[in-house]
């Protein structure tokens, strides 16, 4: 046995020497060789006991020598993917066998179904779950003597359907773990013959387990300990049988899409422990039967629709239940993650003294935070309350707590200032108190104890950071957030002794310093954001820090000088407007990347100061989705290597001086899902070939030199919510097939945009676009996302409307202004509920406003001025609202102008005629000599001043052009129509007398 045991050690290799006992010396027992257990009659080798022995190599068949092997335990090595040899099958003296996350794949052997005398087999395999599998289950039933089976992560799909018939032949399984076996269905034995089992871990699978199928499958179940569902399909309420299990020490059902209330019939469940409901649909209150199950010390309830008071929630669960309550989450993660516990926390939560873990994240609970939770949980390790409503002040006796390791109270509406007694919590690891409303000075004895506290986020809040320049702070973070605080002017000095630093944030903070050298040797692989400071100077070359940032975020700075070389490692870039200037050559050409390629995926160098021509190196950065150059000096066209980054999501150049015709390589970019060239110099006509962009949402190509038809090849992409090819050249029509932009037809379609979820990827760095609503320019980045735009205007486009447009449901912002369109507005114009923007001025359009017009609710911009329209304007609290001068360059009547549409009445006597005609003549009278005197004043009053003062000037066109100009010509045309109806009606009158 002793040389069976060297010759299955030489097969091995034992990286930790946890085998250097085992030596070739005669007079050396092998039984005390470490993980060797000899029986102690015989003194023949008995166990093998290498777990976690960072063992690799392959198992050499001299274990055969071993005959009276029982124990056999290689689990947590790593066995580097070899198959489980089958002659383990002749081991036949083995009761216990633990294979688990050993690194073995390929198909279990079937001859492992010879070992009859197995007790225990574990082969769960999380390493190489791919890999390790069973085409089926059957030589199970060579294991009468089962009494633990886990397979957990072996892949059971081949034999999903029979599996439950092959372990139902193991009438003495106690504990069957099957998670993540991708389980698909199950069919049920005429008889179930697994009545002893005690623990039972189905979770992760994909079974369809709804009420009866479950409660037929753990029939006669009664001995049920432990019971594990979760990640499954239930979809249903929970099942009756759940209820009847008075043994059931744990029970999991989260993520089981379960539905509807939790019965008072949990109260026959008086042995359970622990209870996780979470990540379903339940809803209503807590029974109040829950606070009778005196065993139970974990609730988990997260991400659910459980409502109610949160008060009676724990009134709910205040009988013996909070003497033993441990842990309890009524909670999630984020704003509206968890459920709908609404009110006030009362003073009673203060009775749940043995709580160590409380999370009530992500409700709607208002009001201040109970001192009772400060003055009676001192056994909390673990407070959780951010995305709340919570308000007052933070409770001085913070300090009492001194088991507490984490605290969350973020996303609040707590004001005042920290108390110092935080700086006592020892055991505080992590501390998160972002947005809320604390003010005030932040001092050294905030921080004094807290020397275990690796991550600290407290951005957007009010607070000033006052402490010594030679400040070294108690603990050594991993994270830290401290965004819109007061931290500046200088660069804070004691970050330097932060050694283990993965995320920095400082953002807008008031940095107006340069950034030290020793900074950028801080983080390893971790994020860097000082964005939003007034950080000046220039950015050393960072391409040989190898274990610098992975993402760096220094925009809306002062920083000028060439752009720095950055380090392969880093993925994520955004310098934008800052002052960086030069060419782009030294900085994408970099000779390094050709040996060492780039992990860069996103790029904002948008707003600076950057010219000449993009270089044509682009074939160096292979994993870039994200570019924005936008708004620079660049001249020159778009180079072909940019075709080469198939993977490029979305590209903007908006805003320099690039031009030529747009180039094909980039349909190579087929995922491309924002493509901004705006405001260039580009040439040609729009190319046919962006219509095979499938996935794109954004095309923004206004304001370049193109000409020819609208392409239909347009119409293909039905994910656009944003088109602007407006200030082009282009003639021809509408096309018709725009319907087709079905992303544009309902809210849900736009936000089903797989941009959105691209463009609030990064919260800083994001493309920006001009785009004209609402008739004015505008810079639009953030939102640029969650808006739908078509923008066709100033082109030479002729022809009518087409009706079509109208199905555009969720389009915001229609611009056609400036174009040759003729015909009537569409009568279903109203139909564009969502139309917030609507510009046809300066066309050619005729008849009157369409009536469903005034159903456009949300619309606050319009202008329709200078066509040929006739008519009342329709009646709506929108339209009356706007200006007057939405409306001018037409025939139209009705307010907002200040033209009547009703005559004065028929019949009218002579001498009412003579008043009306004398009125008329008075009011013409009156209005010609205010002209007068208003030129004569205008010379004299405003036209010196003019000559004199540049800034006056300016005000006083703007004022004459956008307001005074439309009020003189309404006024004008309403008195000469009320001198034309005037005459009209008095030939009228004269013609009935005779």
């Amino acid at each position: 046995e002793k040389q069976a045991l060297l010759s299955f050690k030489r097969d091995l290799v034992d990286h930790s020497n946890n085998l250097v006992s085992w030596n070739v010396s005669e007079e050396e027992d092998c039984c005390k060789w470490a993980g060797i257990v000899c029986n102690s009659i015989t003194g023949h080798v008995s166990e093998l006991r290498l777990k976690n022995g960072s063992l690799t190599g392959k198992i050499n068949p001299s274990l055969l020598n071993l005959t009276n092997l029982s124990h056999l335990d290689l689990s947590s090595n790593d066995f580097g993917g070899i198959n489980i040899p089958s002659f383990m099958g002749s081991l036949v003296s083995l009761k216990y066998l633990n294979l688990t996350n050993g690194g073995f794949k390929g198909m279990i052997p079937h001859q492992l179904g010879n070992l009859s005398r197995l007790s225990y087999f574990g082969i769960g395999n999380s390493l190489y779950n791919d890999y390790l599998y069973a085409d089926n289950l059957h030589w199970l039933s060579g294991l009468s003597s089962l009494k633990f089976l886990d397979m957990n992560y072996v892949d059971l799909s081949e034999a999903s359907g029979h599996w439950l018939l092959a372990i139902n032949t193991l009438p003495s399984l106690l504990e069957l773990s099957l998670s993540s076996c991708n389980l698909l269905d199950i069919r049920f034995p005429s008889q179930n013959n697994l009545t002893s089992l005690e623990r039972l871990d189905l979770s992760v699978n994909n079974l369809e387990l709804r009420g009866p199928i479950l409660c037929t499958f753990l029939n006669n179940m009664s001995f049920l300990k432990y019971l594990d569902l979760s990640f499954n399909y239930i979809n249903s309420t929970i099942p009756s049988c759940l209820y009847s299990f008075p043994s059931l020490k744990h029970l999991s059902l989260s993520e089981n899409s379960l539905h509807g209330v939790i019965s008072s019939s949990i109260a026959n469940l008086t042995s359970i422990v622990s209870l996780d409901l979470s990540f379903n649909h339940l809803g209503g209150e807590i029974p109040p039967s829950m606070g009778n199950l005196c065993n139970l010390e974990a609730i988990d309830l997260r991400y659910n629709y459980f409502n109610g008071k949160i008060s009676k929630a724990f009134e709910s669960l205040s009988g013996c239940l909070s003497n033993r309550l441990k842990s309890l989450s009524l909670g999630g993660y984020w704003e509206s993650s968890g459920n709908g516990f609404t009110g006030q926390i009362s003073d009673e939560i203060g009775e749940f003294k043995n709580l160590v873990y409380l999370s009530l994240q992500g409700n709607k609970i208002y009001g201040p935070i109970p001192n009772s939770i400060f003055a009676n949980l001192v056994s909390l390790k673990s407070l959780f309350m951010g995305y709340n409503n919570l308000s007052g002040s933070f409770p001085q006796n913070l300090g009492s707590l001194t088991n507490l390791e984490s605290l969350d109270i973020s996303y609040n509406q707590l004001n005042g200032f920290l108390p110092k007694s935080l700086g006592s919590l020892s055991n505080l690891e992590f501390l998160d108190i972002s947005s809320n409303h604390f003010e005030g000075i932040v001092s050294e004895a905030h921080f004094a104890n807290l020397t275990k506290l690796t991550y600290l986020a407290a951005s957007r809040n009010q607070l000033s950071l006052k402490v010594s320049p030679y400040w070294i702070p108690p603990f050594q973070l991993e994270h830290i957030e401290l965004r819109f605080w007061n931290l500046g002017p200088h660069f804070p000095m004691w970050l330097r002794s932060q050694k283990n630093l993965f995320t920095i944030d400082l953002s807008n903070t008031g940095i107006s310093d340069v950034i030290p050298y020793w900074f950028w040797n801080l983080s390893n692989d971790g994020v860097i954001d000082l964005s939003r400071n007034q950080i000046h100077g220039k950015i050393p070359d960072l391409h040989h820090h190898v274990n610098g940032f992975s993402a760096i975020y220094l925009s809306s700075n002062k920083l000028n000088g060439p752009l720095p070389r950055i380090p392969a490692i880093v993925n994520e870039l955004d310098l934008s407007n800052n002052s960086f200037s030069g060419d782009l050559s030294f900085f994408l050409c970099d000779p390094n990347l050709k040996t060492n390629q780039s992990e860069l995926q996103t790029l904002n160098l948008q707003d600076n100061l950057l010219s000449g021509t993009i270089p044509d190196c682009w074939m160096y950065w292979p994993l870039l989705t994200v570019i924005y150059l936008g708004n620079n000096n660049l001249t020159g066209e778009i180079p072909s290597s940019m075709g080469s980054l198939y993977g490029l999501l979305s590209l903007g150049l908006g805003n320099n001086s690039l031009g030529g015709e747009t180039p094909k390589p980039l349909q190579n970019c087929s995922f491309l899902m924002a493509l901004n060239l705006g405001m260039n110099k580009f040439v040609g006509t729009i190319p046919k070939w962006i219509g095979s962009l499938l996935h794109l949402d954004i095309l923004v190509l206004h304001s370049n030199n193109l000409i020819g038809h609208v392409p239909i090849e347009l119409c293909a992409l039905s994910k656009l919510q944003i088109l602007d090819i407006g200030n082009n050249n282009l003639s021809g029509t509408i096309p018709k097939c725009f319907k087709n932009f079905t992303a544009m037809t309902s809210k849900s379609q736009q936000f089903e945009s797989s941009y959105v979820y691209n463009a609030n990827y990064l919260e800083d760095s994001r493309e920006s676009a001009i785009l004209v609503i609402k008739g004015r320019e505008n810079k639009y980045d953030t939102i640029l996302a969650l808006i739908s735009i078509l923008d066709l205007s100033s082109n030479n486009l002729h022809g009518e409307i087409p009706k079509e447009l109208t199905s555009l449901q969720a389009l915001q912002s229609l611009n056609l202004s400036g174009n040759y369109l003729s015909g009537r507005i569409p009568d279903k114009i109203g139909s564009i509920t969502e139309l917030e923007a609507l510009d046809l001025s300066m066309n050619q359009l005729s008849g009157n406003v369409p009536p469903g017009m005034s159903s456009l609710t949300f619309l606050n911009y319009l202008n329709l001025s200078y066509n040929n329209l006739t008519g009342e304007i329709p009646t709506s609290t929108q339209l009356q609202s706007l200006e007057a001068s939405s409306f001018i360059g037409n025939q139209l009547c009705g307010p907002p102008l200040p033209i009547s549409c009703t005559p004065p009445e028929a019949g009218a006597t002579g001498t009412e005629h003579d008043g009306a005609e004398r009125a008329s003549d008075e009011d013409e009278y009156w209005f010609r000599l205010g002209i007068g005197m208003g030129f004569g004043v205008g010379f004299l009053g405003v036209i010196t001043p003019l000559l004199v003062c540049t800034f006056w000037r300016r005000a006083y066109f703007w004022f004459i052009q956008e307001y005074l100009w439309y009020n003189i010509l309404d006024r004008y045309i309403e008195v000469k129509y009320m001198i034309r109806n005037s005459f009209a009606q008095t030939s009228v009158m004269a013609n009935v007398t005779s």
